[in-house]
């Protein structure tokens, strides 16, 4: 049995193998709502052998947070209603359901947000109605001629902080085996974290990523209140953003070690470490990547992503086919590192969407068989 194949246990979840399902926002929840489609998609990974399938980001109840056509909500009993089938199916065949809870912030590519309004009580908004928000007024360097966020007051950060909390609480009681709390990819949280997107001069603000990571802190807390000290609470976080791969919140070791020693403390039991490619160093002197930095930090249980399954990463392999699905001698690193400890769990994407029977494969040794990525994967679902 290969170190990805085996069993893992923590003090708060068990998973049969190794291997996750990675967050990929899928656009296919017509009026924000699961649907048949949904559920035979998610069931469809659980079937080809994931210990743990992480949705899709979800967004909460909070004016502003959906930013993208078709995406699910996780608030409102229609919407929770269809989450539940899905936790049915993926339990059914023997995985574990995580949904990621999300605020996009400024971020914003869809203006029908159907998302409430107080001029607009029944929900749908447009460009008239709000605009996003942010930790300050600055347009999100991501969207050329973007529009200028609401800088986001202290009544607003305390209604986002409720919305996550509420969330994390709305997942427990439907029967998920826990929550990730997106706090990466310049979305919302880590537009806090971000100096770029973060000039504010009160106690949500400042030069040091330390006393940027407060609006953080008092999310994971305010979950961690919500839920009770056994559900388990895992944190999407990343150096780069979308279109500004080598932007960097923390430019330091010990920047990094502020960062996730006080999101550990406020109640994180799983880091999801974001990277373009899982096996790129993190700080010069060190092999470790992101991962392995942060459960050396931690010693939380830590999930590697980046390009695993893929010939090339995954930013340029969108629109081309990337070939082989999985370069025998990155599959031999990735063992290397687990075997070592160097974090706990390896989170696939892209791959999945090529071929949903990639972890049963692997774990056959049965690389011949296993269908590459191309742009067309995009579009199977489910």
């Amino acid at each position: 049995m290969s170190p990805l194949e085996s069993l893992f246990k923590s003090s708060k979840i068990q998973l049969r193998n190794r291997v996750v399902m990675a967050p990929m926002t899928r656009n296919k929840s017509p009026g924000h709502v699961p649907n048949a489609n949904n559920i035979a998609y998610y069931k469809k990974m659980a079937e080809g052998g994931v210990a743990l399938v992480i949705t899709e980001g979800t967004c909460v109840n909070h004016v502003a947070s959906q930013g993208y056509p078709d995406v699910p909500n996780f608030f409102g009993e229609d919407a929770l209603n269809g989450w539940k089938k899905v936790i049915e199916a993926v339990h059914g065949a023997g995985a574990k359901f995580f949904p990621q809870l999300w605020h996009v912030g400024s971020i914003r590519q869809s203006k029908d947000c159907n998302m409430p309004v107080a001029d607009n009580p029944s929900g749908h908004c447009s460009a008239h109605k709000h605009i996003g928000i942010a930790p300050s007024a600055i347009p999100h360097p991501y969207i050329k001629g973007g529009e200028v966020p609401k800088e986001m007051d202290h009544e607003d950060i305390d209604a986002t902080i409720k919305a996550f909390a509420e969330g994390a609480k709305d997942a427990q009681r439907i029967g998920c085996d826990g929550i990730e709390i997106h706090g990466a990819h310049g979305y919302l949280i880590d537009q806090f974290f971000w100096i770029r997107t973060n000039h504010r001069e009160d106690g949500y603000g400042g030069k040091t990523l330390k006393e940027r990571s407060r609006f953080a802190k008092e999310i994971v807390e305010g979950v961690r209140q919500a839920v009770g000290p056994d559900f388990p609470i895992c944190f999407r976080l990343s150096q780069w953003k979308m279109g500004f791969y080598e932007d960097r919140i923390a430019n330091t070791p010990e920047e990094l070690n502020d960062l996730v020693t006080i999101l550990s403390q406020a109640g994180v039991d799983i880091f999801h470490c974001s990277q373009r490619r899982f096996f790129d160093p993190e700080f010069p002197g060190s092999d470790l990547n992101l991962a392995g930095w942060v459960k050396k930090m931690t010693g939380k249980p830590t999930i590697t992503v980046g390009s695993v399954g893929l010939d090339k990463d995954f930013v340029t392999g969108v629109d081309e086919a990337c070939g082989a699905c999985f370069p025998k001698e990155k599959l031999g690193y990735l063992n290397h590192c687990l075997k070592n400890g160097d974090y706990d769990l390896v989170a696939v994407g892209r791959a999945l969407l090529a071929d949903s029977q990639w972890p049963t494969k692997v774990f056959k040794s049965d690389y011949e068989s296993i269908l590459p990525f191309t742009p067309e994967s995009l579009n199977r679902y489910p």
